[in-house]
């Protein structure tokens, strides 16, 4: 499990095609001192498993499904990403809980100054089967960050950044276009889940007594 707060950016090294699916080599010197071969990371939102590390570099698998609903189909060597070591079970819990596994991708719409402020609005257009779980206020994680929904209209998603965001993490190398994973908040899921799971106990009830004749 994560939380969104993003530890290091890290850089693409190399980029290996064998067969179906990718190798991707990351140089991160603070993250691989922490690692151990077989260790789960986040990387730009994704849950990857650490393989052949150096002392400042680290390797992870990606299957194909992983590469191509994922933003790491627009990644070439040089490109940053955001990673984040496990949340440690004697921690405190900063941002939310993010669990790694990407909803779908958005697209980065713009990077845009706030007018007599020293934040910024970021703009993305996201998938409608992500939509539902998106509401104003709540959490939500953007190429592993944790942030804050300001504002939702039709798929066209608002947040707004502060400087410290934009320094630590790999949002100032993205460019208009450019796809950027979205994970939303679990409890979104769990309550959709419930809610729908009430609607078919309703809908069973109702049929039995119109059976028996009432």
């Amino acid at each position: 499990m994560f939380t969104g707060l993003v530890e290091e950016v890290g850089t693409i090294v190399s980029i290996v095609e064998t067969g179906a699916n990718h190798r991707i080599t990351i140089k991160a010197p603070n993250s691989a001192k922490e690692l151990k071969e077989g260790d789960s990371i986040a990387v730009s939102g994704v849950c990857l498993t650490a393989l052949n590390i150096k002392s400042d570099t680290f390797c992870a698998d990606l299957a194909k499904e992983t590469w191509l609903r994922t933003s790491f189909s627009r990644i070439t060597e040089g490109a940053e990403i955001n990673l984040e070591l496990p949340l440690k079970v004697d921690a405190r819990m900063g941002g939310h809980i993010v669990q790694g596994h990407v909803d779908g991708t958005g697209r980065l719409v713009g990077l845009e100054a706030i007018a007599n402020a020293d934040d910024f609005w970021l703009l993305i257009d996201i998938p409608e089967d992500v939509e539902k779980y998106v509401v104003f206020k709540g959490s939500i994680a953007i190429e592993g960050i944790s942030l804050t929904v300001a504002k939702l209209e039709g798929l066209r998603l608002t947040i707004a950044i502060i400087p410290h965001t934009i320094k630590m993490t790999n949002l100032k190398s993205l460019k208009s276009g450019d796809p950027m994973n979205i994970e939303t908040d679990i409890v979104a899921k769990y309550l959709e889940k419930w809610t729908l799971r009430d609607k078919q106990a309703h809908a069973l009830t109702v049929d039995r007594l119109v059976a028996q004749g009432f």
